[in-house]
């Protein structure tokens, strides 16, 4: 699916241009075929051990798709 293609590993920006993760997967709902949400990966280096953590946003808070993804502010939603 191109789509997801397109949007597995871009960046992901709040409103204010703050990082906020990397796009590692994508839930669709299989009936529908709609993309509901994106699984944002941020991975980090703590001392001799890595870590990561995972967020699920939800695609509605989308405003832009470009070559950095951009989501909604509070004056957006």
């Amino acid at each position: 699916m191109k789509i997801v293609a397109d949007i597995i590993g871009k960046e992901v920006l709040d409103a204010n241009a703050i990082h906020q993760g990397v796009v590692s997967d994508l839930e669709f709902d299989e009936e529908t075929k709609e993309l509901l949400s994106m699984v944002l990966k941020e991975k980090g280096f703590s001392g001799f051990t890595s870590s990561s953590t995972e967020d699920v946003v939800p695609f509605d808070l989308v405003k832009t798709i470009g070559e950095k993804i951009i989501l909604k502010g509070e004056y957006d939603i």
